[in-house]
């Protein structure tokens, strides 16, 4: 989890979890990446209805 944490976002969790700026920028990056797979979702399931 550490070398993953490392990689996406550039900092260990042990700084993840002592500042809170940084988890919020964390929380945010992984809301949008969320949102974004939802919609590639929707799209993929859109066009396989049809």
């Amino acid at each position: 989890m550490e070398k993953a944490m490392h990689q996406t976002h550039g900092m260990g969790y042990a700084e993840y979890s002592r500042h809170h700026d940084k988890r919020m920028e964390v929380e945010k990056s992984r809301e949008m990446d969320y949102r974004k797979s939802q919609m590639i979702v929707n799209e993929f399931e859109r066009k396989v209805i049809r």
